[in-house]
Parts: structure tokens; sequence; C-alpha cells
């Protein structure tokens, strides 16, 4: 038994240790590797392929540890600075059809209270909620956004992987080590805290930009916020803030500023450009001032963290009194406190709509967040109302999968209501997986809509789905074959449907096959499809 349980404590890093020898054999094998300087051609050292499988291997690995975060309305902010950045990168040609194409072009969140962002190969980059927490301008924030961008638009990390082969030896190292860990203390965090660690350590080391490249990245960066509608005096701004950071004795607490040394050339360059330019201040917003917030709610969820966040301020300005009982009514309602929590979001509401002018997405965030405590509450029906009160209605995200669960919730209480709630957000749901084939939480919820509507084959190919776009393959291609196994019998006859699954278990099969023929050095073809037979496992 003992051995069992320790064989199922390894299973995850085992899986791990696979993923990070494919991400090795991905690299490319050459005898010597040097490093090109800024104006010369990167694909002969990473092409633009093998950098977004890379990204990928990578990805798969991260969408499913802990620290990933999936907060859907901070994540819907951060990307309100990063899509315009993305757009201006391709208005002015940072972006070429190539790279548009092949990368991901994702932002994402890391809970982490660290101050820190990064970018990966294939155009993904990761956000710590601490970087956020410390900003005070959405343009700060989306000058972070806008250099990281920069390293990939600019090729940075195909040119900075010249050690490829160390590097890679030593994420599987690390592996191996957080093995050893779980074994001898039979405590999964800490093998996940050595091996995220040591996979950190082993990213920054392919990742540490040379200094003309960190310069190139600000310039290119500070060039996209105009044309993104940001004001580029952020970029000044967040450095002054980087400065301040640098003469104090952080405990760690500042990765970022390693990764990304701060120099004199590199401030100077950002205030003179600043200076000499006709550029608009940064200056706060009350949403950004709520999302900094919910930041430094959602970064420390620990209880003595949570209870620091009382919703009160001694600043008599009304929008940071908003914002501190935005983070007070959050922190309330993870403490179970869903009394307080819904007072606060109450009066935050009451002075949002005092605001002169009104402030149609501060009000929208509080709608949601008042809903999301009062789903949390028990109270399903109240949310549902909340959101109804959101003018002008939306179909965003925050608001289709809180809507979509609340329906859920709302069962128990009122099933009239819910099943009309439940088949409107069927439809919504659908819509959006249709166009954002990449949402997990989505296909997530759509498979809950369905198994509650009845429709069972239709949730497992959701299931499947959403296993899939966390980069479970295995798991996406058994949830298929129980689904094609259901298609045969008389409670699932549905020929759209069977059709549909029989096709996506093709593709996702051989996407597997894919993987596994790369992690053994098989550049062969395929030998078949693998849909009827157990096939090979990664």
């Amino acid at each position: 038994m003992a051995h069992a349980r320790a064989r199922s404590a390894l299973a995850p890093w085992r899986r791990a240790l696979a993923a990070s020898m494919a991400v090795l054999t991905l690299l490319p094998a050459t005898a010597q590797v040097r490093l090109p300087s800024l104006g010369e051609t990167a694909s002969q050292d990473l092409s633009i392929g093998t950098e977004r499988r890379l990204g990928d291997s990578i990805m798969r690995e991260a969408r499913r540890d802990p620290v990933f975060l999936d907060d859907p309305v901070l994540l819907e902010y951060v990307q309100s600075l990063w899509n315009p950045l993305v757009a201006a990168a391709r208005q002015v040609g940072n972006i070429d059809a190539d790279t548009d194409t092949a990368f991901a072009w994702e932002a994402f969140l890391v809970r982490d209270r660290s101050v820190n962002a990064f970018a990966l190969p294939g155009g993904f980059v990761g956000m710590h909620l601490g970087l956020i927490a410390i900003t005070q301008t959405p343009d700060q924030l989306a000058s972070v956004l806008a250099h990281e961008l920069s390293h990939v638009t600019q090729r940075h990390i195909a040119r900075s992987i010249a050690p490829q082969e160390r590097a890679s030896l030593l994420s599987i190292a690390t592996l191996l080590l957080g093995i050893i860990a779980a074994s001898r203390t039979n405590n999964v965090d800490v093998a996940n805290a050595t091996i995220m660690g040591g996979q950190g350590a082993a990213i920054q080391s392919q990742l540490n930009f040379s200094r003309d490249m960190e310069r190139e990245a600000d310039r290119v960066g500070y060039g996209l916020l105009g044309v993104a509608g940001f004001s580029p005096a952020g970029m000044a701004g967040m450095f002054d803030r980087m400065d301040i950071a640098t003469r104090l004795n952080d405990s760690g607490g500042y990765p970022y500023l390693r990764t990304h040394p701060l120099t004199v050339d590199r401030i100077s360059e950002a205030r003179n450009r600043t200076l000499l330019a006709d550029v608009k201040p940064s200056v706060p917003t009350l949403l950004h001032s709520m999302m900094q917030m919910r930041a430094r709610v959602l970064m420390d969820t620990s209880t003595q963290g949570l209870q620091r966040l009382t919703g009160a301020t001694s600043s008599p300005a009304l929008g940071d009194r908003i914002a501190a009982l935005y983070g007070g009514s959050l922190g309330a309602s993870l403490l179970n406190d869903h009394a307080r929590a819904e007072r606060q979001v109450a009066l935050a509401l009451q002075l949002a709509a005092t605001a002169q002018p009104r402030e149609p997405r501060v009000e929208r965030a509080l709608r949601t967040l008042q809903a999301q405590v009062l789903l949390a509450a028990g109270d399903a029906a109240g949310a549902l109302q909340s959101l109804d009160r959101i003018d002008p209605p939306d179909a965003q995200r925050p608001t289709l999968l809180l809507r979509a669960q609340a329906a859920l919730a709302l069962r128990s209480s009122d099933a009239a209501a819910a099943t009309a709630a439940l088949a409107a957000s069927n439809e919504q749901l659908q819509v959006w997986v249709a166009e954002h084939g990449q949402d997990a939480a989505a296909w997530e919820v759509l498979a809950a809509t369905f198994e509650a509507r009845g429709f069972k084959l239709r949730s497992m190919r959701a299931g499947a789905e959403a296993r899939f776009a966390l980069g479970d393959l295995n798991g996406a291609i058994d949830r298929l074959r129980a689904a094609q196994g259901l298609s045969r019998t008389p409670a699932g006859q549905d020929f759209i449907e069977a059709s549909v699954i029989d096709s996506r278990l093709r593709t996702i099969s051989n996407q597997r096959r894919q993987l596994i023929a790369e992690m053994r050095g098989d550049r062969g073809p395929d030998r078949g499809d693998d849909t009827q037979r157990g096939g090979d496992r990664p």
C-alpha cells in the first residue's frame, strides 16, 4: 500500500519528466551553437516552428500547475492591455506573417506575490500577480507587457537559447531532484516547489537577455505604447518604481530586477524619451486600482493575508474608497464572511454611482464582483439578478462563466428558472468556444450545463475539449473514446455529435503520436491511426 501511494505521488513528476524530455528532443541538435548579433536572423538557431513547439511543451505543464491562474476578471483586464499592444506590433510591422500565424500571442497569470514577468518561446508572456499589485497606472503595466512582447517580436528568445543543451539538461536534473524529494518526504508540495523552482531557473538561464536586447526591447516597446493608445510615460514611471526597489532589500521579492537588470542607461533613456516627447502623463484609473486590489487579494489567499483586507482606507478620495471596498469585499467572500462581503460591494456600487463622469467599466466590474460574492454565499438567483443589471448587457467571458455557474447552482432552489437560464447559458457558451477553442474553463462549464440538461454525449465531448485545451491529450482521448462508446448505444444517438467526436479523436490521437515521435527523436511518417486501439502513451 505504501509503495502504491509513493507511485501515485510520483506519477505527476514522471509525466513532467517526460514532457521535459520532449522539450529536449524538440531543440535542434547542432554541434555548435552561437549567439547571433541583433541584426542577424535567429532562424538558424531556433526556427519559428520549433520555438512554438517548445513554448507549447512548457505551457502544457504550466496550465496544470496550481500557480497557473485563470481568474476571468483579472485576465480580461490584462488582455485589455495586451491585445492593443499585439495589434500595434502588427500595425508597425514588428509581427511578420510567419510569426503572426505560428505564435500564440497569449498573456497569462501566475499566482505569485513576487514582482516578475517573463516571455516564453512561441509568443507566451507570463505576468506575476505581485507585479500587477505594485503598478499604479495601466500605462505602467502596459509598459511591462510591451517590453516582454518586444522580446518575442525581435526573436530575442531564439537568439538567447545558445546554451540549449545545458539548460534542458538542467530542467531534467531538477525534475529528478523533485522526484527524490517526493520519495523521501512523501510531500508532493516539496516536490512541486523543487521542480517549479528548477524549471524557472532553467528557463531563466535561457532568457537572461543581453544588455543590448534589453535596451532594444525598451525602445521597441516604448514605440508600441503610443500606437496602442497608452501613455509612453508609463515606461519611465515603471522604471522609477523599479529603481526604488533596487535600493531596498527586497528579500527575493523582485526577481524581475535580476532577470531584467536596470542600468543607468536604460533608466536615463526612458526618462529622456518621456521628456523630449510630447506625451500625456500616465495617470491612475479607478478600474486599474480595483484590478490592482484584486491581484493583491488573489496573490495571498491565506487567512492572515485576507484578514488584512478590511475594506477601509484613510484616503478620502472616492476612487481609493471604492478600490478598498472592492478588495475588502473579495477578501471577505474568500473568508466566507458573506454578510460583510455583500455590504462592502453594495456600498462600492453606491459610491460608483456618484462618480462624475460615470464609469461603465467600473460599475460592470463591481456588478460582476457582486454576482461572484452572492454566488459564493449560495444566492444564485441574486447573482443572476446582479448580472442582469449590467448596462449595457454583455457576453464577455467573466459574465458568461458566472451566469452559467449561477444557473447550475439555481437548480436546487428553482428548477423552472434554472432550466431557462441553463438553456440560455448553453447557447452563449457554444458561441464562445466556437471562437475561443482553447478556453478550458469555458469548455468545463459547457460540459456541466450540457450534463444538467441531459445531453450526455455533448457533455462528454466538451469535457474532452477541456482536457485538450489544458494540454492533457491522454485525458482528452480517454473521454472521447468513452463518448464514442456511448454514441453506439441507444442512449447516445446523436449522429452529428458522434461524427464530431470521431473526427476530434482522430485529430488528437495524431497529435499525440507526433509528440511521441518527437520524444523518441523519430521524424518519420505516421504509422496509422490508433483511435480503435490503445496506442502508446507518452
